[in-house]
């Protein structure tokens, strides 16, 4: 099983910029691709973002689309996502996770996770 820790969230205001970071240890070699969900209270955890390992290629939810950046450096095994313009709705506790065969946005494709970082957009 990968490990997968991610950096602190924070609380940004309106439009604001913030990046995450996920570092996997472990048998992280066994995973194809990452991804971030996200979580807001009272809401089901939903797909902002995946990257595949191999070629790059990455999925955006519509929410995040031309604000959100989803990279990974393979060298130090860590993805990044760069949210920039953050909007209130934004609010949600951000998730790491690791999928074996596939990159998407739906949970069941994922079954490594991070414990989860908070984030906070408001003024």
């Amino acid at each position: 099983q990968v490990q997968l820790v991610e950096s602190r969230g924070g609380l940004v205001h309106p439009g604001g910029s913030l990046r995450l970071s996920c570092a996997a240890s472990g048998f992280e070699k066994d995973y194809y691709a990452y991804g971030w969900f996200r979580q807001a209270p009272g809401k089901e955890r939903e797909g902002v973002s995946c990257i595949s390992k191999r070629d790059g290629s990455t999925y955006y939810s519509d929410s995040v689309k031309g604000r959100f950046t989803i990279s990974r450096d393979n060298a130090k095994n860590t993805v990044y996502l760069q949210m920039n313009s953050l909007k209130p709705e934004d609010t949600a506790v951000y998730y790491c996770a690791a999928a074996r065969l596939l990159c998407s946005g739906l949970v069941e494709d994922f079954g490594a996770w991070g414990q989860g970082t908070q984030v906070t957009v408001a003024s």
